[in-house]
Parts: C-alpha cells; structure tokens; sequence
C-alpha cells in the first residue's frame, strides 16, 4: 500500500526532572525516562510524518510554556495543545497572554485524573470557554467513557468551541467495552463542532493486540464522526506500553484502508491541519 504523508496530531515530551507528571511513576517502567524531539525523530522520517501536534503531559502552566519553547526550537512540532486552569480568577487573562503564541492551538484540563467525573459539565468555567472562543482555540477532552455525557452537556451549552476527543474516549477494549461507549459517543457525534482522534487504541487493547481487536472501535469512530472529522494520532511515547510507531503507523493503513485516497489523506493529516489551523486556514 502506498504511504500519505502524515501529521501526527497527539504527541508527548516529557523530562522527569520537571517533577510535575504526577501520573509518571517508576511502574510505568517504559515510559519512565525522558523523550525529547531526538528520540521522536526518526520515527517521523521512518513513517513519512511531516510535523506533530505536541500535547501536555501535566497540569501545570509552567509545563505548556516549556512545550511552547521546544516548539518554537524543533520544526517537526507545528501546534501545541497545553493546560490552563480554566477556574483561575486570572484564566481569560492567561488564555489572552498564550493566546498570542501562535505555536498554541488548544488546551486541554486532565478531565480523566478528576476525581469528579461531571466536572466538564458543572465548573464555572463560561468566561474562559468564551476566551478559548475569542482566540480561536480549540478543547482537547482527555476523557473517558464515563464522562461521555457530562462532555455532552459541556458541547451542546459551547456550540463555538471545536471539540475533539482524544483516544476515542478510550473505550475498554481489553475488556469488551462497547455498547454504551457507542451510544455517548454517538451523540456526541451528533455536534458538527465536535471531532475524534483516532489513537490511544492500542494502549486500551493492551499487549497483543491485533488489528481485528481494533477494528469495530476505529470503524464506530468513523461511521459516526466521518472521515473529515476524524483525527489520526500516535500517542507516542504512551504508546510504547502496548506497541511501537512502525506498528500502529500500520494498523491504521489497515484500518483506513477502505476509505478513498482523498478521505485517507483527511484522517492522516488534513483534519489535523484543519482543526489545528496549523497553517493559519479559515477557522471552524
């Protein structure tokens, strides 16, 4: 099958000396070191990747400034996706002040590591949504099935704001999860500002996963948001707890593969481009 190019639109660094990644503990033994734009490199020229979106890793304002430094440093990283505190009295202040970096493109709040799940839905966070509006930036949901329709509540009263959903929500794979994974994610769907990514699969199959595993997740992903708002991500380097880059890179020729050429090129990269406004096109 004869490669696209490609934007990998859901990457991570991280540098454990930073001390901000409370989710990175010594048992993810892995991902437990540094990854830097020398690590992620050939990955990209080996899977003809022409640029990334680089994606937070912490809760934390001091961690998104630094993504923004080693984006403006490496090429290969055209967008970032980075963290405010959506509730801060000063958030529409500090949205206006990132804002004016053109590397950052969204933000994203650790919804899943909340230890209220209906947050999204009930946090007095208007005045910022309306922020994120005005600057034209866009709403990673790092979210699981649970908060499916707390996410809905949020998206139907924020029409404005392009929504995506990263790692499709991450369904439960490794345990059957489906059914009403579907349905919210359906409705959802339902919203045409809302979008998917299409990464994070593996990881929620689990070690050996095949492409058969994955294949009613990415088809549901597809029949629902269509290929023009489909996303395609690696995750990367999270996923090396399940699988490699070349490995995922493949499944998803896979799983695209009955989609025509141009519908392909919109998941591989013209959605991410789009939505991202990575080379400053027309806003949703």
């Amino acid at each position: 099958m004869t490669a696209t190019w490609r934007i990998d639109a859901h990457q991570h660094f991280w540098s454990l000396a930073r001390g901000d990644y409370g989710w990175l503990t010594p048992d993810l033994a892995p991902l437990y070191r540094d990854f830097g734009p020398t690590d992620l490199q050939p990955l990209l020229a080996a899977n003809n990747v022409r640029g990334t979106v680089l994606v937070q890793a912490a809760p934390t304002l001091a961690e998104t400034q630094w993504l923004l430094r080693l984006a403006a440093q490496h090429d290969l990283v055209r967008g970032v996706v980075g963290w405010v505190d959506l509730v801060a009295p000063d958030a529409v202040d500090t949205l206006a002040s990132l804002a004016a970096n053109p590397l950052l493109k969204s933000v994203r709040p650790m919804l899943q590591d909340l230890p209220d799940p209906a947050w999204i839905a009930t946090a007095p966070i208007a005045p910022a949504v309306r922020a994120l509006v005005q600057h034209g930036l866009r709403f990673d949901a790092l979210v699981k099935p649970p908060h499916l329709p707390h996410l809905l509540a949020f998206a139907e009263r924020h029409p404005a704001l392009p929504i995506v959903i990263d790692h499709a929500a991450k369904p439960d794979i490794a345990h059957g999860g489906f059914a009403a994974w579907r349905r919210d994610l359906a409705a959802l769907a339902r919203l045409p500002a809302v979008h998917c990514k299409l990464s994070g699969l593996a990881t929620e199959a689990g070690p050996g996963w095949s492409v058969a595993t994955l294949r009613p997740y990415a088809e549901t992903v597809l029949e629902l948001f269509g290929p023009q708002r489909v996303i395609w991500g690696s995750d990367w380097p999270v996923l090396q707890l399940a699988g490699d880059y070349a490995g995922w890179v493949l499944a998803c020729e896979q799983l695209l593969a009955p989609l025509d050429a141009a519908d392909r090129h919109a998941v591989w990269a013209g959605n991410a481009e789009r939505f991202y406004r990575l080379d400053g096109v027309t806003p949703l």
